[in-house]
């Protein structure tokens, strides 16, 4: 019987629950941290292994994934106190699945090749049931050899495994792919509280502009979602303020100014101030509904 790599997965948000779940049923030895370890309960019932922190979880696994918030709990669960980067075995493989700035992973790159290790960052795309279905994308930035390695691991809760470049790539797409998506959920709001507005039939306007040019697949959820006002989370509002914040520096830094995503990011600030940054990002819709 072939003997499976030790995996240990760092964060069990939105997507970090699904993601355990699909490595234990491929039969991965896994353990598991979570800030809030209630959160991570449901696992070790699943059969993982709990950890009280990063550095616990690490030091018995040859692959180490991290799916958290934002560059600072990236930074704090690898390089922290009780980072788990310092107890990784000689041969461990670092593999970085948040959304994160390039300039982060540059230096978390940095910090893992001066303890020897390698880096696979692998940012992923979909939300909530695609991780629970096992069916993410994950957009990699790696040598191909370190990628070889977990790819395994990765394709145990993935649809697709695209190799962009080295390290650094993954984040890049990554931003471009959320700051698209931004700009499609927000102007969609815009369009439906007009709609609304205007006295039109409002499900043969949807189902038009679905069919028609600007159709697209974030314009279908998301014309369900607004409508009934279904904001139970698939993706965390305050996670998309951040991706766009982080596209638009990312962009600057190579000389391109993302103009359409500053009314973007001035919508979804709004709408943290009036409390939706734990709903799902469809909820952005209400600023425009009610100004």
């Amino acid at each position: 019987m072939e003997t499976k790599t030790a995996v240990a997965l760092l964060g069990l948000g939105t997507m970090g629950r699904g993601m355990a779940m699909n490595l234990l049923k491929a039969g991965f030895p896994l353990t598991v941290w979570n800030r809030t370890r209630a959160k991570a309960e449901p696992l070790a019932q699943a059969g993982a292994a709990l950890a009280d922190s990063p550095v616990h979880a690490a030091k018995n696994a040859a692959i180490v994934i991290a799916m958290l918030a934002d560059d600072a709990a990236s930074r704090a669960a690898w390089l922290g106190p009780d980072g788990a980067l310092a107890a990784m075995p000689s041969d461990g493989i670092v593999v970085e699945c948040s959304t994160l700035s390039p300039g982060w992973i540059a230096e978390l790159h940095d910090a893992v090749k001066a303890r020897g290790l390698r880096l696979v960052e692998a940012p992923v795309t979909g939300s909530r049931p695609q991780a629970e279905a096992g069916q993410l994308n994950f957009l990699a930035g790696a040598d191909e050899e370190a990628l070889a390695a977990v790819t395994p691991v990765l394709r145990s809760m993935s649809k697709e495994i695209l190799h962009l470049g080295p390290v650094g790539s993954g984040a890049q797409m990554k931003l471009i792919n959320n700051f698209l998506c931004a700009v499609q959920v927000t102007s969609f709001a815009e369009a439906l509280a007009w709609i609304e507005r205007s006295g039109l039939k409002l499900e043969t306007a949807l189902d038009f502009l679905k069919r028609g040019a600007p159709g697209s697949g974030i314009f279908s959820i998301m014309s369900e979602r607004m409508t009934r006002r279904t904001y139970d989370v698939n993706f965390l509002l305050r996670l998309m303020a951040k991706d766009v914040r982080y596209a638009r520096a990312a962009a600057a830094q190579l000389g391109v100014d993302v103009s359409t995503a500053v009314p973007t990011e001035e919508l979804f600030r709004q709408a943290q101030e009036r409390g939706l940054g734990e709903k799902d990002m469809s909820a952005v819709v209400e600023v425009v509904r009610n100004p």
